[in-house]
């Protein structure tokens, strides 16, 4: 494209820039942290940091390294050998991105002065600049008499042209389609994954697991005896299953699905008959015996702490867990399963510690990191059970978003 090409757009190919001159790059960076600060963009970080960084990649006139590749690796943290055909992180983003941008330019920010736009089938941004709005005519200076306005004379009535009843239901088909993408239910990796849990009108059963807390009898017995320390059990949760059961329940709430939340031992098998159940934390309670048939299991009654591959001990354990269980990383499983036993959609979330079950709970709420867990799943895998299993840096006391280290579908 030529420089002053009307059309505004402002790409950059092989490190050149075609720059109409009124889009200066302040312009662009300018409209660039409107869309950021959005309500489309502001809820996924993972967007942000994708727009964020092919634009300016763009504008820095480094437009020829926006490839798959580059951008996995940069914004993704893939390993510099990885395959993007293999694993389309980086398309789906993309997708994801486009849809954004629309969905900002259809409403909030229909009236900026710029547009960023990804083009389909392209990582490389184009930057145009909207239609300018008409002056008004300036007034008249001082000195000069103003024409007298013209009598108002009736006009003949117009019948609308084919020409304008087409574009009058151009624009009604637009509306219609903004209305619809604004509207319609969600298909995203994260919506598929809940989508057989959530089927039928029966409340989901959210069960929290319990936390095994002693109290001393009497409270004043400076030397307590084993018959002393009674078991408190049903009263006390984690603090990290207590934060993946929030996560959960807001996600419910949005979606406006009724749910009924019950705690550790209070769960019997008859309960998880009666419909679709997530489990959060399984570790000490008796469910645990549901979960040991699969394939991965957290096994709690051996050392080191770990999980288990079809009962033969992993490399994902944490062998210098410390007694108060504050750690560096954590592992963690996700499991959605249509159980045999109780004939119901099923749903575990649970960490070997707190850290890993909140990792997992952040999993399955979250559209971008699940994306990114499934982008190489099989054909099919919605209707089929699956196992997944994290890891999880913990950072000053907080863990990371979680990475899938094994995957499993049957």
């Amino acid at each position: 494209m030529a420089v002053g090409d009307p059309s505004g757009v402002f790409p950059t190919r092989g490190g050149e820039t075609n720059r109409p001159a009124h889009l200066s790059e302040e312009t662009v960076r300018e409209e660039l942290n409107r869309v950021l600060a959005s309500h489309e963009f502001r809820t996924s970080k993972r967007s942000q940091e994708f727009l964020r960084y092919v634009v300016d990649h763009t504008l820095r006139g480094h437009a020829d390294l926006l490839k798959e590749r580059t951008i996995g690796v940069d914004v993704f943290g893939r390993p510099a050998d990885y395959d993007p055909s293999e694993d389309a992180t980086v398309r789906v983003k993309a997708g994801e991105v486009r849809k954004r941008l629309g969905l900002y330019y259809s409403d909030q920010g229909a009236h900026n002065p710029v547009r960023i736009e990804l083009p389909s089938g392209a990582y490389v941004p184009e930057f145009r600049r909207a239609d300018p709005l008409v002056s008004p005519a300036p007034p008249p200076s001082e000195g000069t008499v103003a024409a007298p306005p013209e009598p108002l004379r009736p006009q003949p009535k117009q019948r609308l042209g084919p020409r304008m009843v087409a574009g009058a239901a151009m624009l009604c088909f637009l509306a219609a389609g903004v209305i619809w993408v604004r509207t319609r239910p969600g298909n995203t990796p994260l919506d598929q994954f809940w989508a057989p849990v959530l089927t039928g009108n029966a409340p989901l059963l959210m069960c929290a697991a319990y936390v095994p807390v002693y109290r001393v009898e009497p409270d004043s017995n400076l030397h307590p005896r084993p018959e002393d320390f009674v078991l408190l059990n049903d009263q006390f949760v984690g603090g990290g299953d207590l934060v993946a059961v929030s996560r959960l329940t807001a996600m419910l709430t949005r979606l406006r699905r009724p749910y009924r939340l019950k705690v550790g031992n209070d769960v019997s098998f008859q309960d998880l008959r009666t419909g679709p159940a997530v489990l959060v934390g399984y570790s000490y309670t008796r469910w645990r015996e549901i979960s040991r048939e699969m394939r991965f299991f957290i096994d709690a009654t051996r050392l080191p702490l770990g999980i288990t591959d079809n009962g033969k001990l992993t490399s994902w354990s944490l062998p210098k867990l410390p007694p108060d269980r504050h750690t560096e990383e954590d592992y963690a499983i996700v499991s959605r399963v249509f159980h045999p036993d109780t004939h119901a959609m099923l749903v575990e979330v649970a960490g070997i510690t707190q850290y890993g079950t909140d990792g997992g709970a952040d999993l399955v709420t979250n559209p971008d990191l699940m994306a990114e867990a499934l982008s190489d799943a099989p054909a099919g895998w919605q209707t089929k059970n699956l196992q997944l299993v994290l890891h999880v840096k913990v950072i000053s006391g907080s863990p990371s978003s979680p990475k899938v280290v094994a995957k499993y579908f049957w």
